[in-house]
């Protein structure tokens, strides 16, 4: 009901009619998983660097409806710690994309689709970073946050336990290869699996 109200006011403020369509009824059995790599963790000052994105479509992840961009920071430089985590160099971004023009080939990918992501909430805040300035709005698609599954998932056999949600922990547990954390597309694949893994587990409720 919150997510319906909340979305009748935030079309109000679409100012291109050709994305309508992101308010359309999601597609059944039909999803996005994304992940993003940026210069920090502050979405106010900091940007994003890549964008990776599949489709999950009657529980097969439809590897070759893929999404991968790499953008150029617009506001602030690679930091030291951001290579670190992600490798993505300077030179790496020298033929990189405006962020102004790779958010809306996103939106034409990810369609009215619902979104799966791990830590989804800092994800679709960078995005919306961008992408309200253009449209006028947020991303109003439904979301789905893997490590929130996992952990109701996790409470049901342990109560009062504690469950770590690490991302690696969380592969290792639902004995999910690692191709490599930090990269935005093995990080949708994998969290594509996990997705997957929890989805088709008994008693798991996806809501």
């Amino acid at each position: 009901m919150f997510r319906n109200i909340k979305n009748y006011f935030n079309k109000k403020n679409l100012n291109d009619e050709k994305y309508s369509f992101l308010f359309d009824k999601p597609l059944a059995d039909e999803y996005i998983c994304f992940d993003c790599e940026t210069t920090g963790l502050n979405p106010e000052i900091d940007d994003i660097v890549s964008i990776g994105a599949v489709l999950i479509k009657d529980n097969i992840i439809v590897s070759s409806k893929r999404f991968v961009r790499y953008v150029k920071p617009k506001s602030c430089n690679l930091s030291e710690n951001s290579i670190k985590v992600h490798h993505i160099r300077e030179c790496d971004l020298e033929d990189a994309l405006d962020i102004e023009n790779v958010v809306l080939e996103f939106i034409d990918f990810i369609g009215n689709r619902t979104l799966v992501g791990y830590f989804l909430d800092f994800d679709i805040r960078m995005i919306n970073k961008y992408l309200k300035p253009k449209i006028g709005i947020n991303l109003p698609n439904k979301t789905i946050e893997v490590s929130a599954v996992y952990h109701d998932f996790k409470i049901e056999l342990i109560p009062q336990g504690f469950i770590d949600l690490r991302f690696n922990t969380i592969l290792e547990e639902l004995d999910i290869p690692s191709f490599g954390v930090h990269d935005s597309f093995n990080d949708a694949l994998m969290t594509s699996m996990i997705f997957l893994k929890l989805k088709n587990t008994p008693n798991v409720k996806i809501n």
